[in-house]
């Protein structure tokens, strides 16, 4: 079972990364864009970025673990029951959303400035 303080310690160790708040819960970002956050919508669950498509795999392989709402339906991100996830996937699907906040920072800056 993981906590938020499993979240932000692992998520702080990753580069450039900086804890925040969104819509008053805790949230960690990398160069200013959001990466995982606790949700405000559904208690007790962390949202993680990942591409739509790829949430839905992790929501098919893992529904115990994975999940969404339709306040997130199309969206980015991917839910995660706390208490059913360990640490060792909980770091993996943390370091996949900092990649992917990365990546969306990249697309979307200035030609000249990547």
């Amino acid at each position: 079972m993981a906590t938020w303080e499993d979240v932000r310690r692992l998520a702080l160790a990753l580069p450039d990364t900086e804890e925040a708040t969104s819509y008053r819960e805790p949230c960690v970002k990398v160069k200013g864009k959001t990466f995982v956050w606790m949700s405000s919508h559904e208690r007790g669950a962390l949202a993680t970025r990942v591409p739509y498509e790829e949430a839905l795999l992790l929501i098919a392989a893992r529904p115990n673990v994975y999940f969404t709402t339709p306040h997130y339906e199309g969206y980015d991100a991917v839910l995660t029951q706390l208490d059913a996830i360990d640490e060792e996937e909980l770091a993996g699907r943390l370091e996949d959303a900092w990649e992917f906040a990365l990546e969306t920072l990249k697309r979307r800056a200035p030609r000249g400035t990547r």
